[in-house]
């Protein structure tokens, strides 16, 4: 392990992971949008796509590749919670031991939520896999609470 052991540091190593993982699915995201907008008929002209929303753009493309493109957007929603709380844990000197063993989680948990979406799509099993990762996220901001607030 890295000098992060000792100065409680360790819950930015989970947290660069995450950052890493939500570029790997920006890149799954692209390498299955762009080929697919260019098989699209209702994308003959790329250039026609100016001004359009999102949405436009979602009815022209098969939900198994508007699947990347939803989870790559949940990867900036309630992780950048996640973001903060490792950052001020590791401020106050409380990102190690068990702290960090629950940031690996959520990335854990994160990843396989993931997964889930970009390939079976599975709600129930999304739902699990995002109520776990809300618990585990909701213990690290409490565990921040109690340091910050003590």
């Amino acid at each position: 392990m890295s000098n992060f052991e000792t100065v409680g540091m360790q819950i930015l190593q989970p947290a660069v992971a995450l950052m890493l993982w939500t570029m790997v699915m920006w890149v799954w995201m692209y390498a299955t949008r762009i080929p697919a907008m260019q098989k699209s008929p209702d994308i003959a002209d790329p250039a026609k796509l100016v001004g359009t929303t999102g949405a436009g753009l979602r009815a022209k493309l098969p939900e198994k590749v508007n699947w990347k493109a939803d989870n790559y957007n949940h990867l900036h929603e309630q992780p950048t919670l996640f973001y903060a709380v490792a950052v001020i844990l590791a401020i106050i000197g409380a990102g190690d031991g068990p702290n960090a063993l629950l940031a690996w989680i959520y990335v854990g948990l994160r990843i396989a939520h993931s997964l889930i979406q970009v390939t079976a799509n599975k709600v129930i099993v999304r739902f699990i896999l995002f109520a776990l990762s809300s618990v585990v996220l909701i213990a690290l901001i409490g565990k921040a609470a109690f340091v910050v607030f003590a």
